[in-house]
């Protein structure tokens, strides 16, 4: 009877095991698409799965306020505005159909400003179907396009399909499941002899080295050597990526970096100055991949360089001035030596011009980097609180404070350097030293920038009740937003940060946001009926059908394995999100630019 229990035992483990392998085996690893691509391939894409990425999108938070019956009740009117493309969903059915696998995009070189381009995917079915489907788009491509020549070049028992020429060329060819493009016809056959492990082509001699032509024997050693996959950098990059993702991006930033010096002395323009140029140099890869998690989507980046700031850690010590109403947290590491380099002839950086005027002030005062460091430790914090009934939120940034002597040199030389046209007034209030300035436009805008210290703490803010109030929180031991469940439920869901750290509460930041837009915009359509052709204020959608799919965005970075390891979870994460708020201002920017 023992002897039985163990045989099902036995055999139930190795049924898993083989079940898990096979399921294993069904997806090729991103290493394996990487044996597909050369060893010098700047960029690369990867999207495993695509049916099973729509299965999971559709399964996410950020997709189930979309379809929320309010938010689409009110999205009625402004998507009537926007074109339907019916030729964009038929499409997405079409790849549905050819449940795509192992897509991919790699661009192989960069010459004379023209990227070598090679692409391809695994399809579902027979080839005959898969290439019905494929005609289809390449005719729709192709459907204002008149005269374009074709041909069919035999290579290796592979037919390839060529449409077009020079810069607009586009080769395909099958090769057994897997379809595969370019614009480059050696670059495709150089992928074609990797798929099939032969070793690499060379030029036939009697045809002036125009003619490639494959070599009779695999498994070669120099093959596999010379494929992304055996590159270094990129299998420490994939060494800290997650085994699954919906997508993978990898960057060779060198090749890049030597791009940009070469197209910048094409057009004239001085190189970067030394400091700014070896920060790029320094990184030997980026990688970042996508997914879903329990609905939230989940992004990991990795940059591979060496450590940027020595004998620091971020202890988030900051967090302990946070509110009930706090909905926005940051804590980061800050690198005065690169701070004090920005103050460099030719160093482009935002608001370049006012960090000059703001160190060279500084340094007429006799303040340097040695100061900063003796005064402050090098953690910056800020947060934004929005009570409830408040118009606008609350910003303020803080510093620990090491040595509050030189702290106060430091003040009084920073407030010289924002703005020496404007005297600053200084007091002092139950051991805390404030500093503080009006600054207004009229009765339009107005401000008193204030900031103030003790000997543990800095607070900078734009509204001197904030300082004060920060000041007097910054005194407790505790804190309502660290002890608060969603606070601590987000920080445990990233491991612990060493250099960044964020929070950002979405629900709290939406409520807050509806209660304060939500008149305004029945206010402006009450006087602008003409906002009535965009929208539905009427319609806009109670703030708990929108919250109840929202919850906390954070954000950690730490220094891993030689290298700087971001990770974001979210219903959207902390990138998307910058991506969301900074295109609409890059698009205004280059209106009003163009305009001007």
């Amino acid at each position: 009877m023992k002897r039985f229990v163990l045989v099902l035992i036995v055999a139930a483990a190795a049924g898993f095991a083989i079940s898990y392998g096979l399921r294993y085996a069904a997806r090729t690893p991103p290493t394996a698409v990487a044996a597909l691509l050369p060893r010098e391939t700047i960029l690369l894409m990867h999207l495993p799965d695509f049916n099973r990425t729509r299965d999971q999108w559709h399964d996410s938070d950020i997709y189930k306020l979309y379809r929320e019956p309010a938010v689409q009740a009110f999205l009625q009117r402004p998507l009537r505005k926007v074109p339907q493309h019916d030729a964009v969903s038929t499409t997405l059915q079409e790849m549905e159909r050819l449940a795509m696998k192992d897509a991919f995009i790699g661009v192989t070189s960069i010459e004379n400003n023209s990227p070598k381009i090679v692409a391809g995917f695994r399809f579902r079915g027979s080839q005959d179907n898969a290439q019905k489907i494929i005609d289809e788009w390449r005719a729709q491509s192709l459907s204002n396009a008149a005269n374009v020549p074709r041909q069919t070049v035999d290579y290796a028992q592979h037919k390839i399909d060529i449409v077009g020429t020079g810069l607009n060329q586009s080769a395909t060819v099958y090769d057994g499941d897997w379809l595969f493009v370019s614009n480059d016809l050696d670059q495709l056959k150089a992928l074609l002899d990797r798929a099939d492990h032969r070793a690499p082509a060379t030029a036939s001699p009697s045809r002036g080295g125009q003619d490639r032509q494959p070599q009779n024997h695999r498994g070669s050693r120099s093959l596999s050597e010379s494929t992304l996959e055996a590159d270094e950098n990129f299998r420490a990059a994939m060494a800290h990526m997650p085994s699954s993702y919906a997508l993978l991006f990898y960057v060779q930033p060198k090749t890049i970096v030597e791009k940009l010096g070469a197209f910048q002395a094409e057009i004239g323009r001085q190189a970067p100055a030394a400091a700014q140029r070896t920060i790029l140099e320094e990184m030997h890869s980026i990688c970042g991949t996508t997914r879903f998690d329990g609905g939230k989507i989940h992004d990991v980046f990795f940059v591979g360089m060496g450590r940027q700031a020595e004998h620091a850690s971020l202890a988030r010590s900051a967090v302990r001035l946070g509110t009930k109403d706090t909905f926005f947290y940051l804590a980061t590491l800050l690198n005065i030596d690169k701070l004090a380099g920005l103050n460099q002839p030719n160093v482009s950086a935002p608001f370049a011009g006012w960090l000059h005027k703001v160190f060279d002030v500084a340094s007429r005062n006799g303040v340097t980097a040695e100061d900063w460091k003796a005064a402050f430790e090098l953690e910056l914090g800020s947060l934004a609180d929005w009570p409830p009934g408040a118009r606008w939120p609350s910003l303020i940034l803080t510093l620990p404070v090491k040595d509050v002597t030189r702290a106060d040199k430091v003040v009084s030389a920073l407030t010289s350097a924002i703005d020496e046209d404007r005297i600053w007034t200084k007091t002092e209030k139950d051991g805390v030293h404030y500093f503080y300035v009006r600054w207004g436009l009229g009765n339009l805008v107005a401000a008193t920038p204030t900031i103030a210290f003790s000997n543990r703490t800095l607070v900078a803010g734009l509204d001197p009740t904030w300082v004060e109030a920060a000041m007097t929180r910054a005194q407790r031991s505790s804190s309502d937003l660290a002890s608060s469940a969603p606070y601590k439920s987000a920080a445990r869901a990233l491991p612990a940060p060493t250099n960044f750290f964020a929070y950002v509460d979405m629900p709290l930041l939406y409520s807050r946001l509806d209660a304060s837009v939500r008149p305004l915009l029945l206010m402006g359509a009450a006087f602008m009926p003409a906002i009535s052709d965009h929208i539905d204020v009427n319609k806009l959608p109670p703030p708990e059908a929108v919250t109840k799919h929202l919850s906390p965005i954070v954000s950690s970075q730490r220094y891993q394995g030689g290298g700087y390891l971001s990770e974001s979870i979210g219903p959207i994460t902390l990138n998307q999100a910058a991506i969301i708020l900074a295109v609409p201002a890059i698009l205004w920017l280059s209106s009003h630019h163009s305009g001007g």
